[in-house]
């Protein structure tokens, strides 16, 4: 069937943003008919009724049953033509779907619409050369390798009951009663809470007063909760705390020696390997972290010199990706009661356009740049991410079994890959990072 479609907005309007346009489309009514009645004979080859031979029902049956679908399928097929027809000789690059409706016309031939739909942008690419890029660099060396001993060791504390007063660093049990004016506040009472004192469970002005009592010691005393406190009925207000000491634990750290190295993985306890493994692999733990903070860097380079308006059809898509992929991991967290948790679209917004415009300059850097990912790229990364397992080799052999699966991997050259050209094109100043800050520790 041919379908006629015509454009009587040719300079394809701009509407509501600088990316939406409005075509009108035209089906004629003598083509869509025809379509109509093919269909409708085609049905009614196969269609079975009781009374009648398979493919004998009569057309006027045959069009009373499937009638009004037929006209239906045949005019959304003539649309999705039209649009795309028309669309493709405009040279316009579509972004999401139209939204197409019927427009009133005094036409006997033609039913006329009008599609209103979002184009991609234009992207004219920014020079880098005037940017300035930090690159967070950090040589691994004594102090970052006794530092992440001291993490580990801590990660498998042990806490000994001790007859003395409480101090930074121990662990104490219990029991408390806030009141305000007088009366219990919700959440101000526990019985057996056991926390470790200069962790930052509790507020300071709590934690101070237990500091210096022994098991079985009780206080009473006042504080004020700072003005920000997350419970707003509590935030600024004065309270007071009645205390009771049920038992102090002081922490007992493992010795560096065979039983930790074997903690570790290190089967027979050998000291020295267990220090090259730890050295191994907090130096690629080092190297991906500078990596992501370097990338971090050279994403808001981009962005800054290559500001654009993204389709709001790709936004929703990538904010329902979002979404749907939070709601997993709070169910994988929280189990199936997490699955109706009332998200809100506006917490993902900002989150799709970053990455939606990202994903649209990236796009483009990479074409006009020829930054797409090559075999040895992806080979090279497959076996370093492989090295981080216990065998190896078979984790690289999973990924080379499927193709499919090196699509992520390919993603991720094609990003050193931008990162790469990026920084050969910016301005780039080292700045040395503090271990503790790379690594997300508390000072």
């Amino acid at each position: 069937m041919e379908t006629n479609a015509t454009n009587t907005t040719a300079e394809a309007a701009q509407l509501t943003n600088a990316l939406e346009r409005r075509l009108d489309l035209a089906v004629a009514i003598a083509d869509l008919d025809r379509e109509i009645d093919q269909r409708l004979k085609r049905l009614g080859k196969t269609m079975k009724m009781p009374g009648f031979r398979p493919g004998k029902v009569p057309a006027n049956i045959v069009r009373q049953q499937y009638g009004d679908q037929a006209r239906h399928e045949a005019l959304n097929e003539a649309l999705e033509r039209a649009f795309g027809e028309t669309a493709k000789a405009q040279q316009l690059r579509v972004a999401g779907y139209p939204n197409i409706e019927p427009k009133k016309s005094d036409s006997t031939t033609h039913i006329e619409f009008s599609a209103v739909f979002e184009v991609y942008p234009e992207i004219r690419l920014g020079e880098l050369n005037d940017v300035e890029i930090e690159r967070p660099v950090l040589e691994v060396g004594a102090a970052e390798m006794e530092s992440t001993l001291a993490v580990l060791r801590k990660q498998r504390v042990r806490y000994e009951p001790v007859d003395r007063a409480a101090a930074k660093g121990d662990r104490a049990t219990i029991d408390f009663l806030g009141k305000k004016d007088g009366v219990p506040f919700q959440g101000g009472q526990a019985n057996d809470y056991p926390f470790v004192l200069g962790e930052g469970a509790m507020l300071a002005d709590f934690e101070n007063a237990v500091i210096g009592l022994k098991a079985g010691e009780e206080k009473t005393f006042e504080m004020t909760f700072p003005a920000d406190y997350s419970a707003k009925d509590l935030a600024g207000q004065a309270v007071s705390f009645a205390i009771t000491v049920k038992e102090v634990r002081e922490a007992i750290l493992p010795e560096v020696d065979a039983e930790f190295a074997k903690t570790l993985g290190v089967e027979d306890g050998d000291v020295v390997k267990m220090h090259a493994e730890i050295e191994t692999n907090l130096k690629r733990e080092v190297k991906k972290r500078l990596q992501d903070k370097v990338k971090d860097q050279v994403m808001d380079a981009l962005l800054k010199a290559n500001p654009i308006d993204v389709p709001n059809a790709l936004v929703d898509m990538e904010i329902q990706r979002l979404m749907q992929a939070a709601r997993q991991d709070m169910e994988q967290r929280g189990g199936v009661k997490m699955k109706d948790f009332p998200m809100q679209r506006e917490w993902f917004v900002d989150q799709a356009k970053r990455r939606v415009s990202l994903g649209l300059i990236l796009s483009e850097i990479v074409k006009v740049k020829e930054l797409h990912a090559k075999a040895d790229q992806i080979k090279s990364i497959v076996e370093e991410a492989a090295q981080s397992y216990e065998h190896p080799e078979e984790v690289i052999r999973w990924y080379y079994a499927q193709p499919q699966r090196l699509s992520e991997i390919e993603g991720v050259a094609i990003e050193n890959n931008v990162v790469a050209w990026a920084l050969s094109s910016a301005r780039v100043v080292d700045k040395a990072v503090a271990f503790d800050e790379l690594m997300g520790q508390k000072s």
